[in-house]
């Protein structure tokens, strides 16, 4: 697995454990500020991993499509990236 794979697969491994945090956190009552924290912190860590899958897909299968001769290939590649930058926002 690639450096930022692991480095994703980490992430998600973090925010699991977030999750479970902020779940008893949330059942426990505790302190709506202290909550947002551990949600956002989470929402980071999402958004962090995403972005390394991004850089690796433009990297590698991105970059293989583009230099192909296939130009439906192209075509699905780019739809797929603008599909996903805007499923983000």
């Amino acid at each position: 697995m690639e450096n930022k794979n692991q480095k994703s697969l980490t992430n998600f491994k973090k925010v699991r454990s977030l999750l479970d945090k902020i779940i008893k956190m949330t059942e426990g009552e505790e302190y709506c500020i202290d909550i947002m924290q551990q949600n956002l912190a989470a929402i980071g860590l999402l958004k962090s991993a995403n972005q390394m899958i991004m850089e690796n897909h433009l990297g590698s299968c991105f970059k293989s499509a583009m230099s192909s001769n296939n130009e439906k290939k192209k075509d699905e590649m780019i739809a797929e990236i603008l599909k996903v930058t805007k499923l983000s926002k």
